[in-house]
């Protein structure tokens, strides 16, 4: 009797430090972020109920290997829907055999079923962006004069005034450039993001990658997402997204995050294209992680980007949706990261599953084609590694399935089949892919991208690639 109650005690007393732990959690959020947590929980909830879902499946859990929804990293367990889409295979059946019937037929399918289940659609009546230089610095970075502009596109918000949408921009460009220069835009880590990680920065004295663009004569971008559209559930009545829809709450085929941030890096490239110290032919996109995410769905929606440089994108990039394997579908469809998407992903979280969904990462990686497309990850163990929960493997497979587009179009794919060892560069096609030996950036793999970019960038005569200041 008196070992149960010592029982009892200690599991009221475990109990007790579980529910003092959680309250001291949540004292540590401030009333604002509070308020915002509710209102994400909300509006998840009212799409679940839109679209007549009571329940979902719980997401991978990377903290405790003892949980029921533990993370699997076993690749034996990975592939429970082994069979993709086919690229190359119209919905009546027929086999896509030429390059007009992928452009044709083929592409607008697949972008329909991107539109609908995955990322949304872009409203007809999103309103125009008119940009405005608001400063003008010339200065010298890393031995170079260069020329910075910081801009603000202005969202005509004429139809919805009680929102105002300012995309933040800025733009280097070498001062003594003769003509228009390439650049790079990233989808950068300013501007408040609550929950957001923080920025990379370069280890030792390697040089960052404005300092390696700047050396070969190339400008660079930051676009700030977070002006665009928030990071979080309860920011969809507000930004471009309530914008468009005049503060009323999404449709479950409205655009989500991704494809919103993916619009603002188009109204970018529109402002280049009036822009004459930037080449507009040779802009490419450039992110990390679900700014990785962003890239590629830039890519694949808009076909003046001449290259992409995609970063860690796993889940809702270029990993295999299909893949059991770090994160998952149920991540992506829980309420901490539902905004990304369209309302209609949430439904293969429950009742549907992965193998039902129309499309997956390799089709998003074929909608490139036949533009140069390079997939970076970082090490998935080992000191410092980036770790597994990005699917390295899942996205390598991706990039895979997506090559007989990339043949269809007069390119050549990863050039294998056979994953390859840590730090291999499969650069020699125009789908390139490489794990680096660092952790979650792109840093360690800028020197091996702008080697695969320069077969397509041409750098403006008389520069780089210069030796870069250590």
């Amino acid at each position: 009797m008196k070992r149960s109650i010592t029982l009892c005690a200690a599991l009221f007393f475990g109990f007790a430090c579980v529910a003092i732990f959680a309250q001291q959690q949540q004292r540590q959020l401030t009333p604002e972020q509070l308020a915002r947590q509710e209102a994400t929980r909300q509006d998840h909830r009212r799409m679940m109920e839109l679209l007549k879902i009571s329940s979902l499946r719980p997401g991978a859990n990377p903290n405790d290997p003892k949980a029921p929804n533990a993370v699997n990293y076993d690749e034996s367990k990975a592939n429970l829907f082994p069979n993709l889409p086919d690229p190359l295979v119209l919905k009546n059946g027929r086999k896509v055999t030429s390059a007009r019937m992928w452009w044709n037929q083929r592409r607008p399918e697949i972008i329909e079923d991107f539109d609908r289940e995955i990322y949304g659609r872009v409203p007809r009546n999103v309103p125009k962006v008119k940009w405005e230089v608001t400063s003008e610095t010339k200065e010298v970075k890393f031995d170079i004069p260069v020329v910075t502009r910081q801009l603000i596109g202005h969202v005509d918000n004429s139809s919805w005034p009680q929102i105002t949408v300012d995309i933040q921009l800025t733009l280097t460009t070498p001062a003594n450039a003769r003509r228009g220069v390439p650049v790079m835009v990233e989808f950068g880590f300013g501007g408040p993001r609550p929950g957001a990680p923080n920025a990379p920065r370069p280890g030792g004295n390697a040089p960052n990658w404005q300092q390696q663009l700047l050396a070969r004569g190339w400008g660079y971008a930051i676009l700030v997402p977070s002006s665009i559209q928030a990071d979080n559930g309860a920011g969809l009545t507000q930004g471009i997204i309530g914008l468009c829809n005049k503060g009323q709450a999404r449709k479950p085929d409205d655009w989500g995050s991704l494809r919103a941030w993916a619009w603002g890096a188009s109204r970018a490239l529109d402002y280049f294209e009036t822009d004459k110290s930037v080449d507009a032919r040779q802009v490419g996109i450039e992110g990390l992680s679900r700014y990785g995410k962003a890239a590629l769905v830039t890519m694949a929606y808009d076909q003046r980007f001449a290259i992409g440089f995609i970063g860690s994108s796993g889940a809702g990039g270029a990993k295999l949706l299909r893949r059991n394997f770090g994160e998952l579908v149920e991540n992506l469809a829980g309420a901490g990261e539902y905004h990304w998407m369209a309302g209609n992903f949430i439904k293969y979280a429950g009742p549907l599953n992965w193998g039902d969904l129309p499309v997956d990462a390799h089709q998003l990686i074929a909608l490139c084609a036949p533009r140069p497309t390079f997939i970076s990850y970082g090490a998935p163990e080992g000191p410092g590694a980036e770790g597994k929960w990005v699917d390295q493997r899942g996205s390598f497979m991706a990039a895979v399935a997506a090559g007989p587009v990339f043949r269809l179009l007069g390119k050549k794919d990863l050039g294998t089949t056979e994953y390859p060892p840590l730090g291999t560069a499969l650069i020699e096609g125009d789908l390139a892919f490489r794990v680096h030996s660092g952790g979650h950036t792109t840093g360690p793999n800028w020197p091996t991208f702008l080697e695969f970019a320069a077969r397509y960038i041409k750098s403006p005569p008389g520069s780089g690639p210069k030796q870069v200041m250590r």
